[in-house]
């Protein structure tokens, strides 16, 4: 299971807000409760901490009394994802699990039909619309299968290996940051819509009790985007061999190639692919690193500069808002924002 806690691009928090203004309602109280800033909303590259969007995704689902954020004509009401919870909570294993999960689904929602499809070699949730529905946004694709895969995966205690991930929606602005969140094989304007996994977890028996279930739900659904994120990618294997190391020690991509048994060309035609180069990974390893030490307010800034690799605060200024386009500051929690 992935652990790392990372950051999510401003343009799944856009998504929201926008299912939110639908709606007419003013999303602003909702991002005020999660302690996202406007400032952070006028930046495209900026990045809010999991802690963030979960609670942004808690303040939408109370103030429209919708946990699918007005994506359905069927509202799912606030408290239904704590029932879904409890119902999948007393399957035996893997399969009674993503059954109960989606039997509850397609119970609230109207719009949104999600069946298993199971075969000896793999498992897919395949999606469809009820006849004359307009075809949906990757938003509301993403939210229905946040709620059931992170819920299965956190029930038999691993992540769900995702293989390959097919919509019949157009490719949205932040799609790479939902091929961080499904897998690299994912392509849009697809006939047919669909997630398969591979189906060792279904025999996996269900590891969570009542008591687990407390503390797993002060941060769920949201901390799913994170938590199980795809890991087999090569930018994921950059990523866990960097966070063993102090960044004083990251090593120059011929050595991390070669300790990743792969030739340095290969490596950044891989992360090419991917999206990603080497430099991006670092830079976002400490942008990240930043981020949660400015949210904590126990360390000053020019502590902070130092701890992710700069001699000069000046220095850091100027890249932290290269990264996210906004000023340190701007992350800091009320009282501690004018340091």
């Amino acid at each position: 299971m992935d652990k790392e806690k990372g950051t999510i691009a401003v343009s799944l928090v856009e998504e929201a807000v926008r299912c939110v203004k639908r709606r007419g309602v003013d999303p602003a109280p909702m991002l005020e409760q999660a302690g996202i800033s406007p400032q952070l909303m006028a930046s495209p590259q900026a990045r809010v901490s999991s802690a963030q969007y979960g609670a942004l995704w808690s303040a939408i689902g109370r103030g429209l009394d919708d946990e699918f954020f007005g994506q359905d004509s069927h509202p799912m009401r606030s408290g239904s994802f704590i029932t879904m919870c409890q119902a999948a909570l007393t399957a035996h294993n893997g399969a009674q699990a993503i059954a109960r999960a989606t039997l509850f689904m397609r119970l609230v929602l109207d719009d949104i039909v999600a069946q298993v499809d199971t075969t000896s070699e793999r498992v897919r949730l395949v999606y469809r619309l009820r006849d004359g529905v307009h075809e949906k946004e990757m938003f509301a694709y993403a939210t229905h299968f946040i709620l059931v895969y992170g819920l299965v995966s956190w029930l038999v205690g691993r992540r769900i290996p995702v293989r390959a991930a097919r919509f019949s929606c157009p490719e949205p602005a932040a799609g790479h940051e939902y091929r961080s969140m499904f897998c690299d094989d994912l392509r849009f304007g697809e006939r047919e819509s669909y997630v398969e996994l591979a189906p060792g977890f279904l025999a996996l028996p269900v590891v969570q009790t009542p008591k687990s279930l407390k503390t797993f739900l002060r941060n769920a659904p949201a901390s799913f985007i994170v938590k199980y994120r795809n890991p087999d990618s090569l930018g994921a294997r950059v990523r866990r061999a960097l966070r063993t190391r102090a960044i004083a020690d990251w090593p120059a991509s011929d050595a991390l190639a070669a300790e990743l048994a792969i030739a340095e060309a290969t490596m950044r035609r891989k992360l090419k692919r991917e999206g990603e180069t080497y430099q991006s990974i670092k830079d976002a390893l400490r942008r990240d690193m930043a981020i949660a030490a400015l949210q904590s307010g126990e360390r000053t800034i020019a502590d902070i500069a130092v701890a992710v690799g700069f001699a000069e605060p000046s220095a850091f200024h100027r890249a932290f808002r290269k990264w996210t386009g906004a000023r340190p500051t701007d992350y800091r929690p009320p009282g501690l924002a004018g340091e």
